[in-house]
């Protein structure tokens, strides 16, 4: 399983931005699809998910700004980032949790990341 990004750049405070991220490979049935971001010094966290029951999940600092969905007909994930602030500078990796075919044991990885940078 491989994961392509695009999206991101310098946007100003209070701009938009989208990140969309598509999964390829064979053989392998999707659990969720989300993006984590990481600045440095800090640990990577969680932005926001969304599993193949549409069942979301966002950090407290992006509800109500960030909205996440996806088509995994398409394998592709799309977060949309609204009302941009400039601690939203990050690093933003798309994250997928995977499994293969007739198999049991969950596998994740995140793929490489996209710049996003929020000036004042």
């Amino acid at each position: 399983v491989q994961l392509q990004a695009c999206g991101g750049g310098l946007v100003q405070a209070g701009g938009s931005v989208t990140l969309s991220c598509a999964a390829s490979g064979t053989g392998f049935s999707i659990e969720s699809m989300g993006w984590f971001r990481q600045t440095p010094g800090k640990q990577r966290e969680l932005v926001a998910t969304v599993d193949t029951a549409g069942k979301t999940d966002y950090t407290d600092s992006v509800q109500g700004r960030f909205f996440i969905s996806a088509k995994y007909d398409q394998k592709t994930v799309t977060l949309r980032m609204n009302s941009l602030k400039p601690e939203d500078t990050a690093v933003y990796s798309c994250h997928i949790r995977w499994r293969y075919w007739g198999r049991t044991f969950m596998r994740e990885h995140w793929g490489q990341g996209t710049l996003v940078t929020v000036s004042s």
